[in-house]
Protein backbone atom coordinates (compact mmCIF):
# COMPACT_ATOMS: atom_id res chain seq x y z
CA UNK A 1 0.00 0.00 0.00
CA UNK A 2 2.57 1.91 0.93
CA UNK A 3 4.31 1.56 -2.34
CA UNK A 4 1.45 2.64 -4.30
CA UNK A 5 1.15 5.86 -3.08
CA UNK A 6 4.55 6.14 -3.37
CA UNK A 7 4.26 5.62 -7.42
CA UNK A 8 1.67 8.13 -6.64
CA UNK A 9 2.96 10.82 -5.84
CA UNK A 10 6.10 10.75 -8.29
CA UNK A 11 3.90 10.59 -11.61
CA UNK A 12 1.88 13.90 -9.91
CA UNK A 13 5.31 15.25 -10.09
CA UNK A 14 6.12 14.65 -13.46
CA UNK A 15 3.22 15.80 -14.67
CA UNK A 16 3.99 19.45 -13.03
CA UNK A 17 7.38 19.51 -14.33
CA UNK A 18 6.22 18.88 -17.61
CA UNK A 19 3.24 21.73 -17.34
CA UNK A 20 6.17 24.03 -16.68
CA UNK A 21 8.67 22.86 -19.65
CA UNK A 22 5.25 23.98 -21.56
CA UNK A 23 4.36 27.37 -19.64
CA UNK A 24 8.84 28.19 -20.27
CA UNK A 25 8.51 27.24 -23.83
CA UNK A 26 5.49 29.28 -24.93
CA UNK A 27 6.75 32.20 -22.75
CA UNK A 28 9.72 32.50 -24.94
CA UNK A 29 8.25 31.88 -27.87
CA UNK A 30 6.10 35.02 -26.68
CA UNK A 31 9.47 37.03 -25.64
CA UNK A 32 11.14 36.16 -29.13
CA UNK A 33 7.98 37.25 -31.32
CA UNK A 34 7.56 40.87 -29.28
CA UNK A 35 11.39 40.56 -29.14
CA UNK A 36 11.45 40.57 -33.01
CA UNK A 37 8.31 42.85 -33.43
CA UNK A 38 10.37 45.20 -30.94
CA UNK A 39 13.59 44.60 -33.04
CA UNK A 40 11.31 45.32 -36.25
CA UNK A 41 9.90 48.27 -35.76
CA UNK A 42 12.88 49.73 -34.18
CA UNK A 43 14.91 48.97 -37.61
CA UNK A 44 11.73 50.84 -39.00
CA UNK A 45 12.07 54.13 -36.92
CA UNK A 46 15.34 54.46 -38.18
CA UNK A 47 14.20 55.60 -41.48
CA UNK A 48 10.62 56.81 -40.58
CA UNK A 49 9.07 59.02 -37.79
CA UNK A 50 7.93 57.29 -34.70
CA UNK A 51 4.26 57.21 -34.05
CA UNK A 52 2.56 60.17 -32.64
CA UNK A 53 5.39 62.48 -33.71
CA UNK A 54 4.18 66.06 -35.92
CA UNK A 55 6.23 67.95 -37.67
CA UNK A 56 5.16 71.70 -37.70
CA UNK A 57 1.49 70.40 -37.29
CA UNK A 58 1.75 68.00 -39.83
CA UNK A 59 1.41 64.15 -39.24
CA UNK A 60 4.75 62.43 -39.55
CA UNK A 61 4.11 58.93 -37.90
CA UNK A 62 5.33 56.18 -40.02
CA UNK A 63 6.70 58.29 -42.55
CA UNK A 64 9.72 58.90 -44.26
CA UNK A 65 12.38 61.91 -44.81
CA UNK A 66 11.26 61.70 -48.44
CA UNK A 67 7.44 61.64 -47.81
CA UNK A 68 7.59 64.47 -44.85
CA UNK A 69 9.36 66.87 -47.68
CA UNK A 70 6.68 65.93 -49.77
CA UNK A 71 4.62 67.15 -47.53
CA UNK A 72 5.82 70.25 -46.13
CA UNK A 73 6.55 71.00 -50.15
CA UNK A 74 2.76 70.95 -50.28
CA UNK A 75 1.60 72.69 -47.77
CA UNK A 76 3.86 75.67 -48.61
CA UNK A 77 2.53 75.77 -52.06
CA UNK A 78 -0.66 76.57 -50.17
CA UNK A 79 0.83 79.40 -47.88
CA UNK A 80 -1.03 82.52 -47.57
CA UNK A 81 0.44 85.74 -45.29
CA UNK A 82 -2.99 87.64 -43.93
CA UNK A 83 -2.03 91.00 -43.16
CA UNK A 84 -3.75 92.97 -40.23
CA UNK A 85 -3.97 96.74 -40.85
CA UNK A 86 -4.83 99.70 -38.87
CA UNK A 87 -8.72 100.99 -39.17
CA UNK A 88 -10.23 97.37 -39.53
CA UNK A 89 -8.15 96.45 -43.24
CA UNK A 90 -7.56 93.47 -44.13
CA UNK A 91 -5.09 91.84 -47.21
CA UNK A 92 -3.10 89.26 -47.96
CA UNK A 93 -0.20 87.84 -49.76
CA UNK A 94 -0.55 84.37 -51.80
CA UNK A 95 2.63 82.60 -51.55
CA UNK A 96 2.53 81.17 -54.95
CA UNK A 97 2.25 84.89 -55.96
CA UNK A 98 5.71 85.52 -55.31
CA UNK A 99 6.74 81.86 -56.42
CA UNK A 100 7.30 80.28 -52.83
CA UNK A 101 9.47 77.26 -52.84
CA UNK A 102 11.25 75.59 -49.67
CA UNK A 103 14.34 74.83 -49.94
CA UNK A 104 16.02 71.40 -47.95
CA UNK A 105 19.52 71.10 -46.66
CA UNK A 106 19.10 68.08 -44.62
CA UNK A 107 16.57 69.32 -42.03
CA UNK A 108 14.20 66.97 -41.85
CA UNK A 109 17.00 64.00 -42.03
CA UNK A 110 17.94 65.88 -38.87
CA UNK A 111 15.37 65.79 -37.17
CA UNK A 112 15.02 62.03 -37.84
CA UNK A 113 18.13 61.17 -36.61
CA UNK A 114 17.27 62.61 -33.52
CA UNK A 115 14.64 60.22 -32.36
CA UNK A 116 15.59 57.42 -30.90
CA UNK A 117 14.15 54.94 -32.84
CA UNK A 118 13.85 51.68 -30.63
CA UNK A 119 11.95 54.00 -28.02
CA UNK A 120 8.74 53.75 -30.17
CA UNK A 121 7.18 52.33 -27.41
CA UNK A 122 7.24 55.21 -25.75
CA UNK A 123 5.96 57.10 -28.32
CA UNK A 124 2.78 55.54 -28.53
CA UNK A 125 1.85 57.00 -25.05
CA UNK A 126 3.42 60.00 -25.26
CA UNK A 127 3.18 62.31 -28.49
CA UNK A 128 5.84 64.49 -29.69
CA UNK A 129 5.48 67.62 -31.84
CA UNK A 130 8.80 68.89 -33.48
CA UNK A 131 9.44 72.07 -35.29
CA UNK A 132 11.48 71.89 -38.33
CA UNK A 133 13.57 75.04 -39.02
CA UNK A 134 12.10 75.48 -42.77
CA UNK A 135 13.66 77.46 -45.43
CA UNK A 136 12.11 78.70 -48.51
CA UNK A 137 12.65 81.56 -51.21
CA UNK A 138 10.49 83.51 -52.88
CA UNK A 139 10.28 85.74 -55.73
CA UNK A 140 11.63 89.23 -54.68
CA UNK A 141 10.29 91.19 -57.61
CA UNK A 142 7.19 89.16 -57.48
CA UNK A 143 6.86 90.84 -53.75
CA UNK A 144 7.44 94.32 -54.70
CA UNK A 145 4.99 94.23 -56.89
CA UNK A 146 2.65 92.11 -54.67
CA UNK A 147 2.96 95.11 -52.21
CA UNK A 148 3.12 98.27 -54.38
CA UNK A 149 -0.14 96.96 -55.13
CA UNK A 150 -1.81 96.86 -52.25
CA UNK A 151 -4.66 99.11 -50.57
CA UNK A 152 -2.57 100.29 -47.46
CA UNK A 153 0.38 101.27 -49.46
CA UNK A 154 -1.97 103.60 -51.87
CA UNK A 155 -1.81 107.44 -51.56
CA UNK A 156 -4.73 107.94 -51.10
CA UNK A 157 -5.27 105.46 -48.38
CA UNK A 158 -2.32 107.12 -46.31
CA UNK A 159 -3.05 109.62 -43.59
CA UNK A 160 -0.12 111.53 -42.02
CA UNK A 161 0.68 111.20 -38.41
CA UNK A 162 0.05 114.36 -36.33
CA UNK A 163 1.70 114.55 -32.99
CA UNK A 164 0.22 114.50 -29.58
CA UNK A 165 0.33 118.23 -28.00
CA UNK A 166 -1.34 120.15 -25.03
CA UNK A 167 -5.08 121.19 -25.19
CA UNK A 168 -6.37 124.64 -25.05
CA UNK A 169 -6.53 125.77 -21.40
CA UNK A 170 -9.81 125.02 -20.37
CA UNK A 171 -11.79 125.64 -15.96
CA UNK A 172 -9.97 121.79 -15.69
CA UNK A 173 -6.13 123.24 -16.89
CA UNK A 174 -4.48 121.36 -19.42
CA UNK A 175 -5.19 117.62 -21.12
CA UNK A 176 -2.96 115.70 -23.71
CA UNK A 177 -4.60 115.57 -26.95
CA UNK A 178 -3.34 112.36 -28.31
CA UNK A 179 -1.42 112.07 -31.02
CA UNK A 180 -2.74 110.62 -34.31
CA UNK A 181 -1.12 108.07 -35.68
CA UNK A 182 -2.30 107.80 -39.15
CA UNK A 183 -1.89 105.50 -41.54
CA UNK A 184 1.33 106.07 -43.36
CA UNK A 185 3.48 102.95 -44.28
CA UNK A 186 7.01 103.22 -43.32
CA UNK A 187 8.19 101.24 -46.23
CA UNK A 188 11.11 99.62 -45.48
CA UNK A 189 10.07 98.82 -41.97
CA UNK A 190 6.47 97.13 -44.07
CA UNK A 191 8.65 94.74 -46.18
CA UNK A 192 10.84 94.02 -43.81
CA UNK A 193 8.04 92.73 -41.68
CA UNK A 194 6.09 91.20 -44.80
CA UNK A 195 9.44 88.82 -45.92
CA UNK A 196 10.40 87.86 -41.93
CA UNK A 197 7.07 86.65 -42.04
CA UNK A 198 7.22 85.09 -45.44
CA UNK A 199 10.53 83.53 -44.11
CA UNK A 200 8.95 81.71 -41.13
CA UNK A 201 5.98 81.16 -42.90
CA UNK A 202 3.92 83.12 -40.12
CA UNK A 203 -0.13 83.19 -41.04
CA UNK A 204 -0.23 86.33 -40.37
CA UNK A 205 1.07 90.13 -39.44
CA UNK A 206 -0.17 92.71 -37.32
CA UNK A 207 1.06 95.71 -38.70
CA UNK A 208 0.50 97.77 -35.99
CA UNK A 209 2.74 95.30 -33.99
CA UNK A 210 5.02 95.17 -36.04
CA UNK A 211 5.77 98.74 -36.50
CA UNK A 212 5.00 98.71 -40.14
CA UNK A 213 3.82 102.98 -39.94
CA UNK A 214 4.93 106.19 -39.57
CA UNK A 215 5.08 107.31 -35.84
CA UNK A 216 4.35 110.70 -34.89
CA UNK A 217 7.73 112.43 -33.39
CA UNK A 218 5.57 112.92 -30.47
CA UNK A 219 3.60 110.01 -29.33
CA UNK A 220 0.63 109.51 -26.27
CA UNK A 221 2.92 108.39 -23.66
CA UNK A 222 5.83 111.07 -24.04
CA UNK A 223 7.52 111.51 -21.30
CA UNK A 224 8.63 115.17 -21.83
CA UNK A 225 5.19 115.94 -23.00
CA UNK A 226 3.60 114.71 -20.24
CA UNK A 227 6.07 116.52 -17.54
CA UNK A 228 5.28 119.59 -19.37
CA UNK A 229 1.32 119.23 -18.93
CA UNK A 230 1.90 118.33 -15.41
CA UNK A 231 4.20 121.65 -15.33
CA UNK A 232 1.32 123.95 -17.02
CA UNK A 233 -1.06 122.97 -14.84
CA UNK A 234 1.16 123.38 -11.89
CA UNK A 235 1.43 127.16 -13.16
CA UNK A 236 -2.31 127.72 -14.02
CA UNK A 237 -3.50 126.03 -10.68
CA UNK A 238 -1.43 129.20 -9.02
CA UNK A 239 -3.23 132.48 -7.64
CA UNK A 240 -1.69 135.05 -6.67
CA UNK A 241 -4.32 137.16 -4.52
CA UNK A 242 -2.89 141.17 -3.92
CA UNK A 243 -4.30 142.68 -1.12
CA UNK A 244 -4.22 146.65 -1.39
CA UNK A 245 -6.09 146.99 1.64
CA UNK A 246 -9.40 148.84 0.26
CA UNK A 247 -9.39 146.14 -2.51
CA UNK A 248 -8.31 142.85 -3.42
CA UNK A 249 -6.79 141.69 -7.17
CA UNK A 250 -7.02 138.42 -8.36
CA UNK A 251 -4.32 136.89 -10.67
CA UNK A 252 -5.55 133.38 -11.45
CA UNK A 253 -5.45 130.43 -14.47
CA UNK A 254 -7.56 132.37 -17.13
CA UNK A 255 -4.75 134.81 -17.08
CA UNK A 256 -1.51 132.52 -16.36
CA UNK A 257 -2.89 130.40 -19.55
CA UNK A 258 -2.26 133.66 -21.62
CA UNK A 259 1.26 133.52 -20.88
CA UNK A 260 2.13 129.65 -21.31
CA UNK A 261 3.29 128.02 -24.21
CA UNK A 262 5.33 125.35 -25.26
CA UNK A 263 8.64 125.24 -27.63
CA UNK A 264 9.33 122.27 -30.11
CA UNK A 265 11.39 120.90 -27.94
CA UNK A 266 8.75 120.69 -25.32
CA UNK A 267 10.02 123.33 -22.96
CA UNK A 268 7.75 125.49 -21.49
CA UNK A 269 7.73 128.95 -22.50
CA UNK A 270 6.49 132.13 -20.18
CA UNK A 271 5.75 134.67 -22.09
CA UNK A 272 7.38 138.08 -19.71
CA UNK A 273 6.08 140.88 -21.49
CA UNK A 274 2.84 139.38 -20.80
CA UNK A 275 3.90 139.20 -16.89
CA UNK A 276 4.84 142.54 -17.34
CA UNK A 277 1.85 143.95 -19.41
CA UNK A 278 -0.30 142.28 -16.45
CA UNK A 279 1.61 144.31 -13.60
CA UNK A 280 1.71 147.67 -15.53
CA UNK A 281 -2.00 147.30 -15.15
CA UNK A 282 -1.89 146.89 -11.29
CA UNK A 283 0.59 149.56 -11.13
CA UNK A 284 -1.80 152.18 -13.61
CA UNK A 285 -5.04 150.98 -11.53
CA UNK A 286 -3.17 151.24 -7.93
CA UNK A 287 0.00 153.21 -8.34
CA UNK A 288 -0.44 156.87 -6.65
CA UNK A 289 2.80 159.04 -7.36
CA UNK A 290 2.53 162.06 -9.16
CA UNK A 291 -0.96 161.54 -9.72
CA UNK A 292 -3.71 164.13 -8.14
CA UNK A 293 -4.22 164.36 -4.64
CA UNK A 294 -7.33 166.11 -2.71
CA UNK A 295 -6.16 167.81 0.58
CA UNK A 296 -8.46 169.70 2.97
CA UNK A 297 -6.04 172.18 4.03
CA UNK A 298 -5.67 173.68 7.79
CA UNK A 299 -7.42 176.71 6.76
CA UNK A 300 -10.57 174.46 5.62
CA UNK A 301 -10.30 174.94 1.94
CA UNK A 302 -9.18 171.77 -0.06
CA UNK A 303 -7.05 172.01 -3.30
CA UNK A 304 -5.85 169.82 -5.44
CA UNK A 305 -1.94 169.05 -5.67
CA UNK A 306 -1.51 167.32 -9.41
CA UNK A 307 2.40 166.73 -9.22
CA UNK A 308 5.18 164.91 -6.84
CA UNK A 309 6.62 161.62 -6.50
CA UNK A 310 5.04 160.69 -3.14
CA UNK A 311 2.53 157.68 -3.30
CA UNK A 312 2.39 153.99 -4.22
CA UNK A 313 4.85 152.42 -6.85
CA UNK A 314 5.17 148.89 -7.68
CA UNK A 315 8.71 147.78 -8.82
CA UNK A 316 7.43 146.21 -12.00
CA UNK A 317 10.72 144.17 -12.90
CA UNK A 318 10.46 142.88 -9.25
CA UNK A 319 7.23 142.14 -9.53
CA UNK A 320 7.24 140.27 -12.53
CA UNK A 321 10.30 138.10 -11.00
CA UNK A 322 7.95 137.49 -7.83
CA UNK A 323 5.43 136.40 -10.05
CA UNK A 324 8.01 133.82 -11.79
CA UNK A 325 9.03 132.66 -8.72
CA UNK A 326 5.41 131.90 -7.42
CA UNK A 327 3.75 130.14 -10.28
CA UNK A 328 6.61 127.55 -10.52
CA UNK A 329 5.70 127.08 -7.28
CA UNK A 330 2.49 126.62 -8.37
CA UNK A 331 0.64 127.85 -4.59
CA UNK A 332 -2.32 129.81 -3.63
CA UNK A 333 -0.46 133.02 -2.54
CA UNK A 334 -2.02 136.23 -0.75
CA UNK A 335 0.38 139.18 -0.63
CA UNK A 336 1.10 142.37 -1.72
CA UNK A 337 3.23 143.78 -4.76
CA UNK A 338 6.48 144.41 -4.56
CA UNK A 339 7.06 147.77 -3.74
CA UNK A 340 9.77 150.49 -5.23
CA UNK A 341 7.81 153.07 -2.68
CA UNK A 342 5.52 152.85 -0.30
CA UNK A 343 2.54 155.68 1.09
CA UNK A 344 0.90 155.94 4.49
CA UNK A 345 -2.64 154.68 3.39
CA UNK A 346 -4.67 152.91 0.31
CA UNK A 347 -7.76 155.10 1.32
CA UNK A 348 -9.06 157.58 -0.65
CA UNK A 349 -5.67 159.68 0.49
CA UNK A 350 -2.50 157.93 0.24
CA UNK A 351 -0.86 159.91 2.89
CA UNK A 352 -3.21 159.29 5.39
CA UNK A 353 -2.98 161.27 8.47
CA UNK A 354 0.96 161.97 9.11
CA UNK A 355 2.04 164.50 6.95
CA UNK A 356 3.81 168.15 6.45
CA UNK A 357 1.50 170.72 4.83
CA UNK A 358 3.30 173.84 3.40
CA UNK A 359 1.38 176.61 2.58
CA UNK A 360 3.43 178.77 0.27
CA UNK A 361 0.87 181.51 -0.13
CA UNK A 362 0.86 181.76 3.38
CA UNK A 363 4.62 181.25 4.12
CA UNK A 364 3.33 179.09 6.92
CA UNK A 365 3.43 174.84 7.85
CA UNK A 366 1.63 172.15 9.98
CA UNK A 367 2.61 168.90 11.15
CA UNK A 368 0.32 166.26 11.40
CA UNK A 369 1.49 162.92 13.06
CA UNK A 370 -1.74 160.14 13.34
CA UNK A 371 -3.86 163.10 12.44
CA UNK A 372 -3.09 165.51 15.49
CA UNK A 373 -1.16 168.51 15.12
CA UNK A 374 2.27 168.24 16.14
CA UNK A 375 3.52 171.72 15.56
CA UNK A 376 3.06 175.03 13.23
CA UNK A 377 5.28 177.56 11.99
CA UNK A 378 6.10 180.21 9.76
CA UNK A 379 8.47 179.67 6.89
CA UNK A 380 10.60 181.42 4.34
CA UNK A 381 10.46 179.71 0.72
CA UNK A 382 11.98 180.24 -2.63
CA UNK A 383 13.46 183.63 -3.66
CA UNK A 384 10.78 185.00 -6.44
CA UNK A 385 12.38 187.34 -7.57
CA UNK A 386 15.33 185.62 -8.68
CA UNK A 387 13.81 182.22 -9.74
CA UNK A 388 13.98 179.87 -6.85
CA UNK A 389 10.64 179.52 -6.54
CA UNK A 390 9.98 176.77 -4.16
CA UNK A 391 7.74 174.18 -6.56
CA UNK A 392 4.59 172.87 -5.04
CA UNK A 393 4.15 168.60 -5.30
CA UNK A 394 3.36 165.50 -2.82
CA UNK A 395 6.76 164.73 -2.01
CA UNK A 396 8.17 162.40 0.64
CA UNK A 397 10.83 163.21 3.34
CA UNK A 398 14.14 161.81 1.04
CA UNK A 399 16.21 161.05 4.57
CA UNK A 400 17.26 163.28 7.62
CA UNK A 401 20.89 164.13 9.07
CA UNK A 402 22.27 166.57 11.57
CA UNK A 403 24.82 168.93 11.32
CA UNK A 404 24.82 169.32 7.74
CA UNK A 405 26.67 171.71 5.34
CA UNK A 406 24.32 173.14 2.37
CA UNK A 407 26.28 173.77 -0.88
CA UNK A 408 25.60 175.41 -4.05
CA UNK A 409 27.50 177.90 -6.39
CA UNK A 410 27.45 180.74 -4.43
CA UNK A 411 26.55 179.80 -1.05
CA UNK A 412 27.86 177.14 1.83
CA UNK A 413 25.44 177.19 4.57
CA UNK A 414 26.03 174.87 7.78
CA UNK A 415 22.45 173.71 9.33
CA UNK A 416 21.64 171.78 12.51
CA UNK A 417 18.71 170.06 11.25
CA UNK A 418 18.34 168.66 7.90
CA UNK A 419 15.17 166.99 6.13
CA UNK A 420 15.34 167.43 2.20
CA UNK A 421 11.93 165.83 0.21
CA UNK A 422 12.30 167.37 -3.48
CA UNK A 423 16.02 166.61 -4.69
CA UNK A 424 17.88 169.58 -2.81
CA UNK A 425 15.09 171.41 -1.75
CA UNK A 426 14.34 170.57 1.60
CA UNK A 427 12.81 171.72 5.31
CA UNK A 428 16.09 173.20 7.62
CA UNK A 429 16.91 175.61 10.73
CA UNK A 430 18.82 179.04 9.73
CA UNK A 431 19.99 180.89 12.51
CA UNK A 432 20.84 183.77 10.73
CA UNK A 433 17.45 184.55 9.31
CA UNK A 434 15.79 186.73 11.92
CA UNK A 435 12.27 186.83 10.90
CA UNK A 436 10.06 184.45 8.57
CA UNK A 437 6.51 184.50 7.03
CA UNK A 438 4.49 187.28 5.41
CA UNK A 439 5.83 188.90 1.86
CA UNK A 440 9.77 187.70 2.60
CA UNK A 441 10.38 184.93 0.33
CA UNK A 442 9.21 187.44 -2.80
CA UNK A 443 12.48 188.87 -2.72
CA UNK A 444 14.62 187.41 -0.01
CA UNK A 445 13.62 184.37 0.11
CA UNK A 446 16.03 181.23 0.13
CA UNK A 447 17.51 179.30 -3.00
CA UNK A 448 14.24 176.94 -2.47
CA UNK A 449 14.54 175.59 0.60
CA UNK A 450 12.18 176.25 3.62
CA UNK A 451 14.01 177.97 6.18
CA UNK A 452 13.06 177.38 9.26
CA UNK A 453 13.31 178.90 13.09
CA UNK A 454 15.79 176.66 15.05
CA UNK A 455 12.99 174.94 17.41
CA UNK A 456 10.61 174.47 14.46
CA UNK A 457 13.17 172.57 12.52
CA UNK A 458 14.03 170.53 16.14
CA UNK A 459 10.51 169.73 16.61
CA UNK A 460 9.37 168.78 13.10
CA UNK A 461 12.99 166.89 12.52
CA UNK A 462 12.09 164.81 15.99
CA UNK A 463 8.61 163.59 14.52
CA UNK A 464 9.10 162.74 11.28
CA UNK A 465 11.50 160.36 9.56
CA UNK A 466 12.11 159.31 6.29
CA UNK A 467 9.16 158.74 3.69
CA UNK A 468 7.14 160.83 5.59
CA UNK A 469 4.53 162.76 3.64
CA UNK A 470 5.44 166.34 2.33
CA UNK A 471 2.65 168.06 0.63
CA UNK A 472 3.38 171.64 -0.75
CA UNK A 473 0.92 174.32 -2.07
CA UNK A 474 -0.52 177.45 -3.07
CA UNK A 475 -3.78 178.82 -1.99
CA UNK A 476 -4.57 182.12 -2.72
CA UNK A 477 -6.10 184.51 -0.14
CA UNK A 478 -4.43 182.92 2.92
CA UNK A 479 -1.40 185.37 2.66
CA UNK A 480 -0.36 186.82 6.20
CA UNK A 481 -2.00 189.61 7.41
CA UNK A 482 1.28 191.74 6.60
CA UNK A 483 1.25 190.80 3.40
CA UNK A 484 -2.61 191.77 3.15
CA UNK A 485 -1.66 195.52 4.50
CA UNK A 486 0.78 195.73 2.01
CA UNK A 487 -1.40 195.05 -0.67
CA UNK A 488 -3.58 197.16 0.15
CA UNK A 489 -2.02 199.91 0.97
CA UNK A 490 -0.71 199.96 -2.38
CA UNK A 491 -4.22 199.88 -3.86
CA UNK A 492 -4.47 202.90 -1.45
CA UNK A 493 -1.60 204.99 -2.82
CA UNK A 494 -3.38 204.37 -6.28
CA UNK A 495 -7.11 205.24 -5.35
CA UNK A 496 -4.89 208.54 -3.97
CA UNK A 497 -3.47 209.41 -7.17
CA UNK A 498 -6.46 209.74 -9.36
CA UNK A 499 -7.04 213.46 -8.19
CA UNK A 500 -9.53 215.43 -9.34
CA UNK A 501 -11.17 213.58 -12.14
CA UNK A 502 -11.01 214.47 -15.52
CA UNK A 503 -11.29 212.52 -18.48
CA UNK A 504 -7.51 211.95 -19.04
CA UNK A 505 -7.96 210.15 -15.50
CA UNK A 506 -10.08 207.30 -16.65
CA UNK A 507 -6.44 204.88 -17.17
CA UNK A 508 -5.66 205.61 -13.31
CA UNK A 509 -8.94 204.53 -12.19
CA UNK A 510 -9.05 201.66 -14.26
CA UNK A 511 -6.12 200.17 -12.89
CA UNK A 512 -7.20 201.13 -9.19
CA UNK A 513 -10.49 199.31 -9.94
CA UNK A 514 -8.37 195.80 -11.22
CA UNK A 515 -5.97 196.22 -8.19
CA UNK A 516 -8.87 196.30 -5.56
CA UNK A 517 -10.82 192.95 -7.13
CA UNK A 518 -7.55 190.94 -7.24
CA UNK A 519 -7.27 191.40 -3.34
CA UNK A 520 -8.55 188.21 -0.84
CA UNK A 521 -11.12 189.50 0.87
CA UNK A 522 -9.26 190.20 3.99
CA UNK A 523 -6.84 192.68 2.29
CA UNK A 524 -9.58 194.48 0.95
CA UNK A 525 -10.99 194.68 4.17
CA UNK A 526 -7.77 197.46 4.59
CA UNK A 527 -8.30 199.66 1.80
CA UNK A 528 -9.25 202.64 3.42
CA UNK A 529 -10.60 205.07 0.63
CA UNK A 530 -12.41 202.56 -1.93
CA UNK A 531 -15.68 204.87 -1.04
CA UNK A 532 -12.83 207.36 -3.17
CA UNK A 533 -12.62 205.02 -5.91
CA UNK A 534 -16.52 204.18 -6.17
CA UNK A 535 -16.66 208.15 -6.03
CA UNK A 536 -14.21 208.96 -8.95
CA UNK A 537 -15.82 206.25 -11.06
CA UNK A 538 -19.21 207.95 -11.00
CA UNK A 539 -17.50 211.05 -11.54
CA UNK A 540 -15.64 209.49 -14.76
CA UNK A 541 -18.79 208.10 -15.92
CA UNK A 542 -21.04 211.13 -15.07
CA UNK A 543 -17.74 212.91 -17.38
CA UNK A 544 -17.74 210.39 -20.49
CA UNK A 545 -21.76 211.13 -20.59
CA UNK A 546 -21.71 215.26 -20.38
CA UNK A 547 -19.20 214.84 -22.97
CA UNK A 548 -21.31 212.33 -25.64
CA UNK A 549 -24.09 214.40 -25.28
CA UNK A 550 -22.58 217.53 -25.73
CA UNK A 551 -21.09 216.24 -29.14
CA UNK A 552 -24.75 215.40 -30.02
CA UNK A 553 -26.07 219.30 -30.03
CA UNK A 554 -26.91 220.66 -33.96
CA UNK A 555 -24.35 223.06 -35.12
CA UNK A 556 -26.58 225.84 -35.30
CA UNK A 557 -27.65 225.60 -31.19
CA UNK A 558 -23.66 226.17 -30.73
CA UNK A 559 -23.52 229.59 -31.83
CA UNK A 560 -25.08 231.92 -28.95
CA UNK A 561 -28.14 233.87 -29.58
CA UNK A 562 -27.73 237.63 -29.35
CA UNK A 563 -27.51 239.34 -25.92
CA UNK A 564 -26.02 235.96 -24.84
CA UNK A 565 -27.92 232.73 -23.24
CA UNK A 566 -26.44 231.02 -20.46
CA UNK A 567 -25.70 227.09 -20.51
CA UNK A 568 -25.13 225.09 -17.74
CA UNK A 569 -22.53 221.93 -18.18
CA UNK A 570 -21.87 219.39 -15.54
CA UNK A 571 -17.88 219.54 -15.54
CA UNK A 572 -17.60 216.63 -12.63
CA UNK A 573 -19.57 216.08 -9.77
CA UNK A 574 -18.14 216.08 -6.04
CA UNK A 575 -18.03 216.24 -2.98
CA UNK A 576 -14.98 214.22 -3.16
CA UNK A 577 -13.67 212.07 0.26
CA UNK A 578 -10.79 214.00 -1.51
CA UNK A 579 -11.60 217.43 -1.21
CA UNK A 580 -14.90 217.88 0.35
CA UNK A 581 -16.14 220.23 -2.40
CA UNK A 582 -19.54 221.31 -3.26
CA UNK A 583 -20.55 220.05 -6.82
CA UNK A 584 -19.59 222.55 -9.65
CA UNK A 585 -20.98 224.29 -12.16
CA UNK A 586 -20.07 226.41 -14.99
CA UNK A 587 -21.33 228.53 -17.21
CA UNK A 588 -20.40 228.99 -20.90
CA UNK A 589 -21.28 232.43 -22.07
CA UNK A 590 -21.65 232.48 -26.19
Amino acid sequence: MKKEKKNLTQNNAAGKSADKKRIFVIAGVVVACLAVIYVGFGIFFQSHFCFGTTIDGIKAGGKSVEKMEQLITEEIDSYVLNLVEREEGQESIAGDSIHIAPVFNGEVEELLNGQNGFAWVVTLFKHENLELAKVVTFDENALDSELQALNCMQAGAQREPVDATVSAYTADGYSLVPADYGTTIDKSAFKKAVEDSILVLADELDLDEADCYVKPKVEDDNEKLLAVIDEMNSYVGTTITYDFDVAKEVLDGERISEWLSVDDDLNLVVDEEGVLSFVKELASKYNTCYKPKELKTSYGSTVTISNGPYGWKINNSEEVAQILDDLKAGKKVEREPVYSQTANSHGENDYGNSYVEINLTSQHLFVYKDGVLVTESDFVSGNVAKGHTTPGGAFMVTYKTMNAVLRGPDYETPVTYWMPFNGDIGMHDLTSRKAFGGDIYKTRGSHGCINLPYAAAKKIYETIDKGYCVLVYNLPGTESDSVKQKEAAAVVNTINSIGTVTLESEPVIVAARTAYDALSDTAKSYVTNYQTLVDDEAALAALKSGAAAAAQQPAADQTAPAGGTDITCLLYTSPSPRDRQKTHFYTLIG
